[in-house]
């Protein structure tokens, strides 16, 4: 067993600390928030990472907060079908009963909270910088915060998302995020009028020319949507728009795009330029992981941000055993996460680009491809992205 210190409290660090108590290990989770709330709007999580839930018990109670999933339904702005993908058939071959499910990112997070033992969460307790010493048989690692009272523990896990103070002091100079050319909007809103056909399975996007509009129905009547367009980083303007301002650039786009803006209160926004971050050379130094967002934050566009956390944590468990040494069961989770992970980033930014392409040329050229797009290359895609097991 071994004393187990996480910073973060997001997804990534509450599922690693269910998984490491379920393997016997001691878990503190830190968080700097004063206040543990539940942030996010709205996601996807694919069958494989609800497998990984499977391990530790917790698939059912995720798949009931929110709508199954079975494939992606892509659309041009009037509304004609570019390409559908019905990912349900090799999930059931690989996964069995485990399905994709859309769900609120703020449901997801309250269940893994709720469900931890008190007292293993601890907010208020900002990481400064952390300590390691190696000298004499016991090596250790100390998480030093902005309260003055440290704690020492075998190993450190940075769970602590894009801008993590970890890795920041672990790769200080390889740890800028890097933009993606465009900006993104979100919300979860109440659109039970609509009667939108959740039945259908599909998560539903639309590409413009330079903009996206996406949406998937969470169950109860509540919609997740978001909207991207292209855009100089960090303007400040973006932070200011209202439904009315997106209403005007994405009110052209078929139904029910200008409806659900429509029931969008300025309140329920959320914005934030897109970015990712770029490869690592490794994940671990010494006693201290990078997970999650901290060690490979992806672009949203293959929807396997928050589920490449939930892969990490179930395979961190799986490497650190009760007698495996920290070093080496980090080298191991480099050897299992390293290549996958790289190549999930790289997809999705790519997929990105493509479909943030705003020359009238490129974009009725892509239009055209996906319509006749061969049905094997989105299978190998969606093989690509299940074809992990644990």
């Amino acid at each position: 067993m071994a004393e187990c210190i996480v910073i973060g409290a997001g997804i990534g660090g509450l599922a690693t600390a269910h998984v490491l108590l379920q393997r016997g290990h001691a878990v503190r989770v830190y968080e700097a928030a004063p206040a543990l709330h539940a942030t996010g709007a709205g996601l996807v999580l694919g069958a494989n990472t609800l497998q990984a839930l499977g391990t530790i018990g917790l698939a059912g109670a995720v798949a009931a907060l929110g709508e199954p999933v079975a494939g992606l339904t892509l659309l041009d702005e009037r509304g004609r079908v570019l390409l559908d993908v019905d990912a349900s058939r090799l999930a059931a071959r690989r996964f069995g009963p485990h399905r994709s499910v859309a769900l609120s990112h703020a449901d997801l997070q309250l269940l893994l909270l709720r469900q931890l033992p008190p007292g293993v969460v601890r907010p208020g307790r900002a990481l400064t910088h952390f300590t390691t010493t190696t000298t004499g048989p016991d090596c250790r690692v100390t998480a030093h915060f902005q309260t003055g009272e440290p704690d020492t523990a075998a190993v450190l896990v940075g769970a602590d998302g894009l801008h993590s103070r970890v890795r920041r002091q672990l790769f200080p100079h390889l740890s800028a995020p890097r933009y993606a050319g465009y900006t993104c909007w979100r919300a979860v809103v109440e659109a039970s009028d609509l009667r939108l056909p959740a039945a259908t399975g599909r998560f539903r996007e639309t590409w413009g020319r330079a903009g996206r509009f996406g949406y998937v129905p969470l169950g109860d009547g509540r919609v997740y949507w978001f909207a991207t367009r292209n855009a100089p980083p960090a303007d400040a303007r973006l932070a200011r728009y209202t439904p009315p301002d997106l209403l005007a650039l994405f009110g052209h786009y078929h139904a029910p795009v200008p409806d659900l803006l429509r029931r969008t209160r300025p309140d329920q926004l959320i914005w934030h330029d897109t970015v990712d971050l770029p490869p690592l050379p490794r994940f671990a130094q010494g006693l201290v992981l990078l997970l999650g967002d901290a060690a490979h934050a992806t672009t949203p566009n293959l929807g396997q941000g928050a589920g490449q956390a939930i892969e990490d944590a179930v395979v961190l468990g799986q490497c650190l055993g009760p007698e495996t040494r920290p070093e080496a069961a980090f080298r191991e989770f480099e050897r299992r996460r390293g290549s996958r992970t790289r190549r999930i980033v790289r997809a999705s930014r790519w997929v990105g680009a493509v479909a943030q392409w705003q020359h009238p040329l490129l974009a009725a050229t892509r239009d055209v491809a996906l319509r006749h797009l061969p049905a094997f290359v989105t299978n190998w895609q969606t093989h690509f992205i299940y074809q992990t097991r644990y």
